[in-house]
């Protein structure tokens, strides 16, 4: 399985120039305005060579990384470290001011709350003076580890396995095109990149997997489903494609580039609704494979590991068929 390129490492560019609309946002609750596509392609997709990347879907989830901590590859969740109440004031008073063309300045030492020791600063972001800069949200991206028994990141732990050093995976399936495969892949495969985190009870559950009572989730690789027919790169033809084709069910397009950026398209930048009813990734039948690692693991009990390694071989319809009973 080839990895791919880019690594969600800092806020990812819109394909298009972005526009504010006074009109109730569809994507979140209480927020009075929209952000839209414009037709004119974002300088940042342009300098990227975006005629020339790879068009993949954008999948919903959490985002998550692999890395080494103590010693061994661990999976890390998203933390961004946010301004303190003084500094959010400030910094909201700045954005609605009618001159804020100056710019705004933190003081990186004093504005910020305070993160675990063992958090570090996304890899892309900007640096002065050796100290992380936040982004255009006032935000620094970042990551924490996921400790094994973490209550904060239960949802997170169901998807390695430490003791094996593996991950739970979900990606297209290696021999048959058009199936998905669920498989355990050692972590360190995919070191210093990024994966999703779907399931149950991540964003709402938008591909419906799994249930309350036993919920399912999957690590998904960055950039693992390529779109093999894609649109052109023009407004018409991905609100098109989008909205009226079985292969556009999708939360939206990361389109990674050669030299490591990506560029992103949400269904909701075009005005179109998500989640949906019947999103493209359920569509797809699914294998179960844990016959391709190397040794005979004993997994612990009313894990997914131990419940997937008991279903090794069999088909499923959908992803949504799948239900554990742990």
């Amino acid at each position: 399985m080839s990895l791919p390129l880019g690594s969600v490492q800092q806020k990812v560019p819109c394909l298009f120039v972005t526009e504010v609309r006074e009109e109730p946002s569809a994507k979140r609750e209480h927020q009075p305005f929209k952000v839209l596509a414009t037709e004119t392609i974002n300088q940042k997709a342009l300098d990227a060579d975006i005629y020339n990347a790879m068009p993949t879907e954008k999948v919903d989830g959490t985002c998550c990384y692999i890395t080494t901590y103590k010693g061994q590859p661990y999976l890390w969740a998203r933390m961004d470290r946010k301004p303190n109440k003084h500094a959010e004031k400030r910094f909201k008073r700045f954005l609605y001011s009618a001159d804020n063309s100056r710019g705004f300045t933190w003081n990186v030492e004093e504005d910020f709350r305070t993160v675990p020791e063992c958090w570090i600063p996304a890899k892309e972001i900007e640096h002065c003076n050796g100290k992380p800069l936040p982004d255009e949200n006032g935000h620094i991206p970042g990551w924490v580890p996921v400790e094994k028994n973490s209550r904060q990141y239960c949802w997170h732990t169901s998807v390695v396995d430490y003791e094996f050093e593996l991950a739970l995976i979900l990606k297209p399936h290696t021999e048959e095109p058009g199936f998905l495969e669920i498989c355990p892949m050692p972590l360190s495969t995919f070191s210093e990149h990024t994966l999703e985190l779907i399931g149950t009870n991540i964003n709402a559950n938008p591909y419906g997997l799994g249930s309350k009572k036993h919920p399912v989730h999957l690590l998904v690789p960055h950039g693992i489903f390529q779109i093999k027919n894609a649109p052109a790169l023009n407004h018409n033809d991905i609100l098109t494609w989008l909205d009226g084709c079985k292969e556009g069910k999708i939360e939206g397009i990361v389109w990674h580039c050669a030299d490591g950026n990506l560029i992103k398209l949400h269904r909701h930048h075009l005005g179109l609704s998500w989640p949906i009813a019947d999103p493209h990734l359920i569509s797809q039948p699914v294998v179960v494979n844990f016959s391709g690692i190397k040794y005979d693991f004993n997994f612990e009990p009313k894990t997914l590991f131990d419940y997937f390694s008991k279903l090794d071989g069999q088909r499923f319809s959908s992803l949504r068929n799948i239900t554990s009973d742990l």
